[in-house]
Formats: structure tokens, C-alpha cells, sequence
């Protein structure tokens, strides 16, 4: 990874690698951020090939 990962981001790939049927309310909870930044962060992490989708659309990630 060339750019380096900020603490959110970081704690939210603990929470899915945790528990990887979290829901994002619960990692903006658990996290103390917004939904709306949880679900950008995902997709930032998603287009690093950090995290997958699993399942359909409302399915879950994983780490």
C-alpha cells in the first residue's frame, strides 16, 4: 500500500476483520464517525483492494 491508512480507516478493517457481519451503523458507532464518512471510507478501501463485497448489495465486506 503506497498510501499510508489514516486511524479510521484502520479501525474499521479491525471491526470487519472482527466481526464480519458488522453493520455500518454499527462501525460509525463503535468508530464515532457518520454513516456517510464510514460508507466513503469503504469505498475508498474497496478501490485499494483492501476490502470485497460478499454477497449482493446488501451484503457485507470483508478485510
Amino acid at each position: 500500500m503506497g498510501e499510508k491508512l489514516g486511524e479510521n480507516r484502520l479501525k474499521i478493517i479491525s471491526l470487519m476483520k472482527e466481526d464480519s457481519k458488522i453493520s455500518i451503523p454499527e462501525i460509525a458507532d463503535k468508530v464515532g464517525i457518520s454513516t456517510t464518512s464510514i460508507e466513503k471510507n469503504i469505498g475508498y478501501l474497496k478501490k485499494q483492494g483492501i476490502v470485497r463485497r460478499i454477497g449482493p448489495a446488501k451484503g457485507r465486506y470483508r478485510a
